[in-house]
Parts: structure tokens; C-alpha cells; sequence
């Protein structure tokens, strides 16, 4: 028998609260999360007796998904569900962050949530969930008015034109302030608190000194590369990039003090970067509309790629340096 629940915010989240109640048709709790099925979503199929599905290696139709266990720091992973009308539980406290955070809303989004933000919905809650169904868009398309009659002429058809080209320009302008405050300027934070941590702490030189000797050869970067592209590695190591953003700068830092020859620069970032994008697999795949049975087939096929081109494009990288510097 199913049961309801209601999901509340952490502590500097933002969204919610939201109710779930599995039906017949919808009834799979869906985790896309790095490192297997996540203990919150595993704790709300164990409240709501709804299924609960790994997105990285089953796919589900978007109809039968009740919910969406998400762990995005602030890239499309945000919107992605929301934008398809899913309930989407992030459990890093995000709000409306992303290129595509105009489709998260407080009643298909709730962020930094946790096993406490989770309680068993009451009576009146309830009926209500059951009552309104699924969120869906609702709202019809409006075409635009184009004027009519005899009083348009030319004129009118040029004013209109150009109205029509100041609009776009200004939702352009719009929508490009709004992703450098909401996604670039804390991105840019981010970056230089990490860097800030690793200098004043020291931390820099220990991993400095582990990572030069190997980071200083071909073969080093080869297993660099091949360790970063483990399949059940490269979706953990991927969300934020913080692996990548930490080793680069330390490669980059020991490089400039000439402790690394500099014809390694672009074959250390492909060995760095080779489980980039690795998080997102099932993702893009559900953003594209692809089929069922292409997610399940695509995201292992992708993972297990990498460990191949991963070292090659560290090969292609190191013969384009040859005689670069």
C-alpha cells in the first residue's frame, strides 16, 4: 500500500515543501546520483513503498517516475526534471540555479533535504496529492496577435519587426546577467575559496609532492587518466569538477615553478578531465528524449568508453606538444 509523504527543505535549501504519493502509474523513485542508489532515496521508497531505480544503469519511462533524487551543485541537473514537470529532491541546498533554472519551481523543486526534512504526510494532506495527480503544464500556447486589416501598412509591419528584435536583445540580455550572477560569479567563488583552503593549509604541497613525480612522465599521466575514467569512479569524481579544479591548479602551479616541463600542460589536462561530463550521462540522454533502452545501453557504454579514449587523447595531446616548447 502506498503512502504519502512530505518533503521539506534543509538547512539552506529552497523549494518545497512537496508531497509525494505513488499511484499505479507512477511509482519509481528515481536516483541519479554518483556511488549507486543514494540512502535518501532509498529512505523515501522505504516511507512511500514506491520503487526505487538507479539512473545510471536502468532507465525508466519519465511517465511512471514519481520523483527525482538528484545530488547538482548547480548545473543542468536542476532543471532537467523539473523542466519535464518531475519532482526533483536535490540533496545539496541549490536553489534556482543553471541555464535552466527558469523551470524550477517551488512546487516541483526542494534542495538540501535530508532524512529529518522527510515526514509522513497527514490525512487532509493526502486526499489533496491524490486529488491533484501529477503536475503537469497546464498552460496553452497563446500565438501572437499580428495585426490585420487594411490600416496595416509598411510602416506598421517595420515597427513591429523591430519591436519584435528589441525584445529578443533585452530577454538575451536578461537571461545573460541572470546566468552570471545566479551560475558564473559563484562558480568563480567557489574556485577561489578552493585555491585560498589549499594555500593556507598546505595541503597544496603534500598533494603537490604526491602528484608531481607521476603527473612529470607519460606514463604517470596514463594512469592518471585511467584512474579517473573507472566507470564506478568517473560519476563520483564529476559533480562540481572538484578533483579536476584542484589537481589542475596544483599541475599548473608546479609547471609554472618549472618542477614539470610545460610540454605536459595539455596532456595533464586530458588525464585530469577524462571522467568530465561522466554524471551527466543519463541526464543529456533524458534531456535529448532518447529511448528507454538507449539510456540503459548508453550510459554503460559511455562510462566504459572513457576508459579507452581517456589515455588516448592524453597520447593525441602529448605528440601535439612535441616541439611546442
Amino acid at each position: 500500500m502506498y503512502k504519502a509523504v512530505v518533503i521539506r527543505k534543509g538547512s539552506g535549501g529552497w523549494g518545497g515543501p512537496l508531497t509525494l504519493l505513488p499511484t499505479e502509474e507512477k511509482h519509481i523513485i528515481l536516483n541519479v546520483t554518483g556511488g549507486g542508489i543514494h540512502p535518501l532515496a532509498r529512505h523515501i521508497a522505504d516511507l512511500t513503498g514506491a520503487e526505487v531505480v538507479d539512473g545510471f544503469s536502468t532507465s525508466v519511462n519519465d511517465e511512471a517516475v514519481l520523483a527525482v533524487v538528484i545530488d547538482c551543485g548547480g548545473t543542468a541537473r536542476c532543471g532537467v526534471y523539473p523542466r519535464k514537470g518531475i519532482k526533483t529532491v536535490n540533496v545539496v541546498p541549490v536553489g534556482q540555479s543553471g541555464p535552466l533554472a527558469n523551470y524550477i519551481r517551488e512546487d516541483l523543486y526542494v534542495s538540501g533535504v535530508t532524512a529529518e526534512c522527510i515526514a509522513a504526510a497527514d490525512g487532509e494532506t493526502a486526499v489533496q496529492a491524490e486529488r491533484e495527480g501529477p503536475a503537469a503544464e497546464t498552460a496553452a500556447a497563446v500565438p501572437e496577435s499580428e495585426p490585420n486589416g487594411p490600416a496595416v501598412n509598411g510602416i506598421t509591419r517595420i515597427g513591429i519587426g523591430i519591436g519584435k528584435i528589441v525584445n529578443k536583445f533585452y530577454a538575451a540580455g536578461r537571461e545573460s546577467v541572470d546566468i552570471t550572477i545566479k551560475s558564473i560569479l559563484p562558480f568563480m567563488a567557489f574556485v577561489s575559496m578552493i585555491l585560498g583552503i589549499i594555500t593556507a593549509t598546505g595541503i597544496g604541497n603534500v598533494i603537490a609532492v604526491t602528484i608531481s613525480p607521476v603527473a612529470g612522465s607519460l606514463p604517470g599521466m596514463l594512469v592518471i587518466s585511467l584512474i579517473c575514467a573507472i566507470p564506478f569512479i568517473s560519476p563520483i569524481l564529476g559533480p562540481g569538477a572538484v578533483i579536476a579544479q584542484v589537481v589542475g591548479t596544483l599541475l599548473g602551479v608546479e609547471i609554472g615553478l618549472g618542477h614539470i616541463p610545460p610540454q605536459y600542460a595539455l596532456p595533464a589536462l586530458f588525464a585530469i578531465d577524462s571522467q568530465v561530463g561522466a554524471d551527466f550521462i543519463p541526464v543529456g540522454l533524458s534531456l535529448g528524449e532518447a529511448e528507454p533502452e538507449t539510456v540503459e545501453l548508453g550510459v554503460p557504454a559511455v562510462l566504459y568508453s572513457r576508459v579507452v579514449t581517456g589515455p588516448l587523447a592524453v597520447l593525441l595531446a602529448y605528440a601535439a606538444s612535441i616541439g611546442l616548447y
